[in-house]
């Protein structure tokens, strides 16, 4: 190993050199890439939050038509049999995504997102910049690591441009591959984009909100664990999100085989479905619902079943064939979450509110370090110390579920729990682990003896 003592420093500079090249090319790319799509988005979305009702009945089916219509024959332009799922490209398709049909998501999102459909803004930019940064890989004859890394580069990238946090959105991109592990050799390529895309989106005029959440003074064992019950509340909420989302996929999937319909017609239905919800569950819960989540943050009053509210609607809209983003939503769930229960804990709603918005986002997505630093970029540096344990809490309460059923499971939460490694979560069955059982079991036979 001695005479590679000098060959290994300058080799390792160049590596630097070679992913600052391409990340700030793919960062550049993507920024722009977002940008026009957050603009077309800023033009259509919000208005269905007073519309008549009569419209919306009418919108949300033609708006669920649509995106059937182009979901489903838009991907005949394809000439390959790579799906353009990040994170599967990523961890089964090395590096390697379709390019013809990118438009067809961005599209989809924004017919979703006019019509009143309850999803979010961050899933087309991620895809724009998965299949820009697989374009890139496929331009430059990249190898199959150095296109793996590309790509989760540029899906970090378009997170960062769409949230206005660089650095959580660069983690965020690689941590949402697998549940624990984190693969550090994409840590720089995806930081390096993500500022890049974010200063881009910026200097394009893309506005970033700021928010002001009080969160100095003196900080205490107390009110850390107060804020870990938060993240306890937060990650059982994730978890009724999960199982309505993936419930209604079911369900819009048993009505499909069972009446023959065509597809088209499948989220045209969920369309209809979300139309009647809308007779008893305000408005202002379609769309992105953003200014639900900032009333939440400026510390307002929130009903109690604000986060079922919502997320009944993104189950219904997503799981009926509509598409759009998963994160927005779980922003917006978090922080009705926080606000409305703040006070069991003597906690400011506002504080509860920030503190639940991100910790949604650790459980549902299984990702707890990049949402500690959202925590941070969003609200400042004297957050950290409320959102950590609200954060790894709430993504130990979840379990092994996830909002991306192609995640795969690394490494189990739990040694009580048995979970085969690198397999995706919606094809796992976790299960006790064989210690576990065997104590169970010693138990029961103590307990009959006594008996």
């Amino acid at each position: 190993m001695r005479r590679f003592r000098l060959a290994e420093p300058v080799v390792m500079l160049a590596t630097v050199a070679q992913w600052l090249v391409l990340s700030m090319v793919t960062g550049a790319l993507v920024g722009a890439g977002c940008t026009l799509f957050l603009r077309a988005l800023f033009a259509t979305e919000g208005h269905a939050y007073a519309a008549p009702w009569w419209m919306l009945a009418l919108g949300l089916p033609l708006g669920g038509f649509a995106n059937g219509l182009l979901l489903h024959y838009g991907y005949r332009l394809r000439r390959s049999q790579f799906v353009d799922n990040a994170i599967v490209a990523v961890n089964e398709q090395r590096g390697k995504m379709p390019f013809r049909t990118m438009w067809i998501k961005p599209v989809a999102a924004l017919i979703t997102l006019a019509c009143g459909g309850s999803a979010g803004k961050e899933g087309p930019c991620a895809h724009i910049g998965a299949s820009l940064a697989a374009a890139v890989g496929r331009t430059l004859g990249l190898n199959r690591e150095m296109r793996k890394r590309l790509l989760a580069c540029g899906v970090s990238a378009g997170f960062s441009a769409v949230f206005g946090t660089p650095i959580a959105g660069a983690i965020y991109g690689v941590e949402m591959l697998a549940i624990g592990r984190i693969r550090h050799d994409f840590l720089f390529p995806g930081i390096v984009a993500g500022v890049t895309a974010f200063e881009v989106a910026r200097y394009l005029g893309v506005p970033y909100p700021q928010y002001a959440v009080d969160f100095r003074g003196q900080f205490t064992e107390l009110l850390f664990l107060k804020t870990v019950l938060i993240g306890v509340l937060c990650g059982a909420v994730a978890w009724v999100f999960v199982e309505l989302l993936q419930r209604a996929k079911q369900a819009f999937g048993w009505i499909k085989q069972r009446f023959a319909l065509w597809q088209p017609l499948v989220p045209a239905i969920g369309g209809v479905v979300v139309a009647l919800l809308i007779l008893v569950i305000p408005t202002s819960y379609l769309g992105l619902s953003l200014p639900v989540m900032d009333r939440a943050l400026q510390g307002d009053a929130v009903p109690y079943f604000a986060f079922l509210w919502k997320a009944l609607l993104v189950a219904i809209t997503l799981g009926s064939g509509f598409y759009g983003g998963i994160v927005t939503p779980q922003f917006v769930i978090g922080a009705v979450t926080g606000g409305a229960f703040a006070h069991w804990f003597g906690l400011a709603p506002a504080l509860g509110a920030a503190v639940g918005l991100v910790a949604v986002v650790a459980a549902a997505s299984n990702a707890p370090m990049a949402a500690i630093l959202m925590g941070v970029e969003l609200f400042g540096a004297d957050s950290t110390l409320y959102v950590a344990g609200a954060c790894v809490a709430a993504y130990l309460i979840i379990g092994h579920r996830s909002v991306y059923p192609e995640q795969q499971i690394a490494f189990s939460k739990s040694t009580w729990i048995f979970a085969h490694a690198d397999l995706p979560v919606g094809e796992e069955k976790v299960r006790l682990s064989y210690g576990m059982m065997r104590w169970l079991r010693m138990r029961r036979r103590r307990a009959k003896r006594d008996a």
